[in-house]
């Protein structure tokens, strides 16, 4: 069952976020050691966790990850259901993989293939 995973957050300012987000809820945020901005928000025990970057075109979004056993499987799924693949399967190094999909209304969701797990 495609459990949800994550959020993330794309904002047109970061650090405002981190501070509003850090200040309101006490999250932390780690900082991707790869060469994107992205900050992973850990939001405390027992809670789903989130990710965090700047919007490539400024808007405000959110937009949930489903944690799925085989992303190659779910990614037909979706596409046989009336979906569509917009961000392909994805490695993230020593993690696993992502990919991000439109909902047959347009809505769009992420996909989270965790390695080992």
């Amino acid at each position: 069952m495609g459990k949800v995973f994550r959020f993330e957050y794309q904002v047109p300012n970061p650090q405002e976020a981190i501070e509003f987000y850090s200040n309101t809820f006490g999250w932390k945020f780690e900082k991707n050691p790869g060469p994107q901005d992205y900050w992973f928000i850990i939001t405390g025990e027992g809670s789903i966790d989130g990710g965090l970057m700047k919007s490539p075109d400024g808007a405000t979004r959110t937009t949930n990850s489903m944690k799925v056993p085989s992303i190659d499987e779910h990614l037909k799924i979706v596409t046989e259901n009336g979906g569509q693949v917009v961000v392909p399967k994805t490695e993230v190094p020593n993690m696993g993989y992502f990919a991000y999909c439109l909902d047959n209304q347009g809505l769009l969701f992420g996909l989270s293939e965790v390695k080992g797990k």
